[in-house]
C-alpha cells in the first residue's frame, strides 16, 4: 500500500520516517519529495508498506500525530495522474512556441518595428 505523508518538518529524514512507520509493520520504501534545485524537502513524502492491513494501521495510528512539532497528515496515496500539468501544454515553457499547435506564446505575436 502506498501512503501519503504530509505536513512534515523540513528537517525530517527518510530514516526517521521509516522508524515511525515500522511500529506498524514492514516498510518497503520511504521517499521524501525534494526540490530538484535546492535539495530542500518539500514537506511531504510517500511510504510503501507491503500489506493493506499494515498500511491502514499506520494511517490510523499516525494521522494527526505530532512529529517534529508538526501534526502529520497521513492517508492512502492517490494514483499518479498521466496528465502532468493539466493545461494542455506539450512540455517546455509556457511562453514559447512549443505548445498548443504552434500558436504564438506570450510576447511572441506580431513583431513591431
Amino acid at each position: 500500500m502506498n501512503i501519503y505523508v504530509g505536513n512534515l518538518a523540513y528537517e525530517v529524514t527518510e530514516e526517521e520516517l521509516r522508524e515511525e512507520f515500522e511500529a506498524f509493520g514492514e516498510v518497503a520504501s520511504v521517499t521524501l519529495i525534494k526540490d530538484k534545485y535546492s535539495g530542500q524537502s518539500k514537506g511531504f513524502g510517500f511510504v510503501e508498506m507491503p500489506t493493506l492491513s499494515q498500511g491502514q494501521a499506520a494511517i490510523t495510528g499516525l494521522n494527526g500525530k505530532i512529529f517534529h512539532n508538526r501534526q502529520l497528515a497521513v492517508s492512502g496515496a492517490r494514483p499518479r495522474s498521466d496528465s502532468r500539468g493539466g493545461r494542455g501544454f506539450y512540455g517546455g515553457s509556457r511562453g514559447g512556441r512549443g505548445g498548443r499547435g504552434g500558436r504564438p506564446g506570450r510576447g511572441e505575436g506580431r513583431k513591431r518595428y
